[in-house]
């Protein structure tokens, strides 16, 4: 391989020669965009319509196109592109996926590419993670585009349906993946079509795309309504509860009956590999062995839940019940994965850690969640619409996203969405080091080091981002730190009312 990448150049050669020479037309028009006055690019951005419209090709008119964007950022920002940025650009446009490091300006390398494609008139959606950014993005390259004579819209989530049409009419819609899947669901959902809100899906950029379109790709979006047996379930559910409540008010009886469920079957997990139950804490699933649906048939019964068999029909769905109540208690954490808020469960967002308003899991999950945490049970949802962010995405005409790093997951990107990843090279030389990771023995040294690496570098002044996989984790490092006397502030799923300002005195 190292011999024929010698003779032939790599694949990241390859990519850049392709760009070279389009970078260097885009720059043998900076002369003419510069000697333009303000007025004057609006007026180009129409002729480059008509031009479209006359059967030129985007490709055809991209190092004008290009050329335009660069100089009317220059004039709106003072931000001219750099070389590579522009080469980013034209991946973009290209319909691949770039990788560009952070810090170089992704935000800024975009903008060609959303005015570009926006020329056709059928309207351009950048994905981002977090309402923030949607709106940080739309307000601060806004203006550029507002230059040039296009419109720009932001969808967040505390929009109402008429201002979210207006923002989809824009040419340059900014909005999280969350928002445009539910948006697309909620228009599946109307029975008119000049009900829908959301256009075609023409062109799409996605701003952290590996995040996107490979962490949280199978992530279902859910729009659910209650279910016809809601009242029964829920009268079904607080049975368990209440079941579950009593058997542990007094496990040390010494009579099997009344011996708490969970501690019977934790028993079994943790004494005997052919116990009651095993957890599957990747897939968050409980299996029961045959010894223990035996125990929980006798508990069940003996407590006079039921009748007969549990095999029975009428008692089937308490297999159900009792499958979720354990996986409730032992595979989801509080303060973790969700959060008790106006003495309701909330869920907290694995991937960014933010509550998901409004959100329920499914299958009876949620009930059993609020069964463990002794809080009112609401009724079963029943869904009503879903899809998954890997078959949303894949509708759009047009896709490509860009991230830091991409490039690691070039094979999925290729055979999952059929793009291509292309890297490209910073515009100066790094000198950033990056060092390896520490290993340590436990928890406590792990947590300890963290602190006292903390107060070195909080001792020169320079300010410091602690970032943790839970809320439990970084509540736990701030009391440390109190102890330690560091002044400090923590950003987590409970205080997520304050992120702005946080955020912005950090």
């Amino acid at each position: 391989m190292s011999i024929i990448t010698a003779i032939f150049g790599s694949k990241k050669d390859k990519d850049l020669k392709h760009l070279r020479p389009i970078v260097e037309k885009v720059n043998s028009y900076e002369p003419w965009a510069k000697s333009l006055k303000d007025e004057d690019f609006p007026l180009q951005t129409q002729r480059f319509r008509e031009r479209l419209k006359a059967g030129e090709t985007l490709d055809q008119i991209l190092p004008e196109a290009y050329a335009l964007v660069r100089e009317a950022s220059f004039r709106v920002l003072g931000e001219r592109h750099y070389d590579v940025q522009i080469m980013g650009a034209i991946v973009l446009h290209e319909g691949k996926i770039l990788e560009l490091k952070t810090g170089e300006g992704k935000t800024l390398t975009s903008v060609p590419a959303g005015y570009l494609n926006a020329l056709e008139g059928q309207g351009v959606h950048v994905i981002t993670v977090n309402d923030y950014l949607a709106q940080r993005d739309a307000e601060w390259m806004g203006p550029i585009y507002s230059f040039l004579g296009l419109t720009v819209g932001a969808i967040v989530s505390t929009m109402d349906n008429e201002r979210r049409r207006q923002a989809y009419s824009c040419d340059i819609t900014y909005g999280t993946n969350n928002e445009f899947g539910f948006d697309y669901l909620r228009d599946n959902m109307k029975l008119r079509q000049q009900d829908k809100i959301q256009p075609k899906h023409h062109y799409c950029i996605i701003d952290e795309i590996d995040s996107i379109l490979i962490d949280e790709a199978r992530t279902p979006l859910i729009i659910s309504g209650q279910a016809d047996d809601d009242t029964e379930y829920a009268r079904n559910a607080e049975k368990i509860t209440q079941y579950f409540k009593e058997c542990e008010k007094d496990p040390e009886t010494g009579e099997y009956p009344v011996v708490s469920a969970f501690a019977r079957f934790e028993e079994g997990a943790k004494l005997e590999p052919d116990g009651d139950y095993m957890l599957d804490e990747k897939s968050r699933r409980v299996s029961f062995t045959k010894e223990g649906m035996v125990h929980m048939e006798e508990l069940l019964k003996r407590f006079g839940i039921i009748q007969g068999s549990l095999y029975d029909d009428e008692n089937f769905e308490y297999i159900h019940y009792v499958t979720q109540a354990m996986v409730a208690r032992h595979l989801y954490k509080r303060d973790t994965d969700y959060v008790i808020a106006d003495n309701q469960i909330q869920i907290v967002d694995e991937f960014t850690g933010r509550i998901l308003h409004g959100r329920r899991y499914s299958d009876g999950l949620h009930q059993a969640i609020e069964a463990k945490e002794h809080i009112r049970i609401l009724g079963k949802n029943r869904t009503l619409a879903t899809i998954t962010f890997q078959n949303f995405f894949r509708m759009y005409d047009k896709l490509s996203g860009m991230t830091g790093t991409a490039d690691t997951e070039a094979t999925e990107f290729q055979e999952i969405y059929k793009l291509d990843v292309v890297v490209i090279p910073t515009h100066l030389p790094v000198i950033r080091k990056d060092m390896d990771d520490l290993v340590f023995l436990n928890d406590k040294f792990k947590y300890q080091a963290i602190c006292n690496e903390i107060a070195r570098v909080h001792a020169t002044g320079q300010p410091i981002l602690v970032g943790t996989v839970s809320i439990e984790k970084s509540e736990l490092i701030s009391a440390l730190l109190r102890k330690m006397g560091i002044p400090h502030e923590v950003l987590n799923a409970k205080n997520h009312a304050r992120e702005a300002t946080i955020i912005e005195n950090a």
